[in-house]
């Protein structure tokens, strides 16, 4: 039977914790909400710019250079997989969830016969694949900060990408990533970064326009649908990585938020139990002693 001191130890150390998770909570609780407001805003601008590249590339332009973000190499052989996962841990099944999904995605590219290589964007990502894939990665994209990466960071990881793109390294590109639904749901999202997706973007919208009447605007170019497309389809690479990093910050500030919460609630009742058992030791000692002080005076 533990001592009445390493309980009491122990009931203080499971105390100090709980005040830890329950600021992380409180803190997470702030950032999501900032978060949240910056991954809602930025949703209606990449979907409307996907729209308008989807509907020139109905328009069958063909090309060479920038174009060819658009309609792609031709093949479909090797794959460049972006996981995104956080720096930080302590926030449940969040990065968990994308490695597992990675892990199993490159493994059905492998049975199939493609070939696959990474490129990692958080530290979680990276430490993970550093043990189990480290000669399939590229580049790491690390200390993307705590109120989530900027649009600085976006283009640099755009400009990576359109650089192996155009050195020829890749076919496909595809991010995985946590998709912001509330503060107690992330879901696993795929997306076909390069070339467009054109066949899946027509039959997929986002949840705004979902709720939208389908937009049949016929657009009128100026100066021409080519330079156009020089000009936005590099930008569009760097506003959805954009977009898909805000998702992934506000999904990780609320994992951790419900992450923290299930840790201070589980604290309490390890308190409420180490407790009762800190009483119940107390007492049975108490009840020793007087048990020993009577037969002591019967003695006499």
């Amino acid at each position: 039977m533990p001592s009445l001191k390493d309980l009491k130890t122990k009931i203080t150390s499971v105390s100090s914790t709980r005040k830890i998770t329950s600021a992380m909570k409180m803190v997470a609780a702030s950032k999501l909400r900032r978060s949240q407001e910056k991954a809602e805003a930025a949703r209606p601008y990449s979907s409307r710019l996907e729209e308008m590249l989807l509907s020139l590339a109905s328009s069958g332009i063909t090309g060479e250079g920038v174009i060819k973000l658009l309609t792609g190499t031709g093949k479909h052989e090797r794959y460049l997989v972006i996981p995104v996962t956080a720096d930080r841990g302590l926030c449940g099944g969040f990065n968990g969830n994308i490695n597992r999904e990675t892990t199993k995605y490159i493994r059905s590219l492998e049975n199939k016969g493609k070939n696959a290589s990474l490129l990692t964007i958080g530290k979680k990502s990276r430490d993970f694949f550093n043990r189990i894939m480290k000669d399939k990665i590229i580049e790491s994209f690390i200390d993307l900060g705590s109120k989530g990466a900027g649009y600085d960071t976006a283009i640099q990881i755009s400009n990576k990408i359109q650089s192996l793109y155009f050195d020829d390294q890749f076919d496909v590109c595809v991010l995985i990533f946590n998709k912001f639904k509330s503060a107690i749901v992330q879901e696993v999202t795929q997306q076909q970064l390069i070339p467009l997706d054109i066949a899946n973007k027509k039959t997929e919208d986002n949840d705004e326009v979902k709720e939208e009447k389908k937009d049949n605007s016929i657009y009128i170019y100026e100066p021409d649908e080519e330079s156009i497309l020089q000009d936005l389809l590099p930008k569009n690479v760097s506003i959805q990585i954009f977009k898909i990093l805000l998702e992934s910050n506000a999904g990780e500030q609320g994992a951790r938020m419900a992450a923290m919460d299930n840790a201070t609630r589980n604290a309490g009742e390890m308190i409420d139990s180490l407790t009762l058992k800190y009483n119940r030791t107390r007492q049975a000692f108490i009840t020793k002693e007087l048990i020993e002080i009577i037969s002591g005076a019967e003695a006499v």
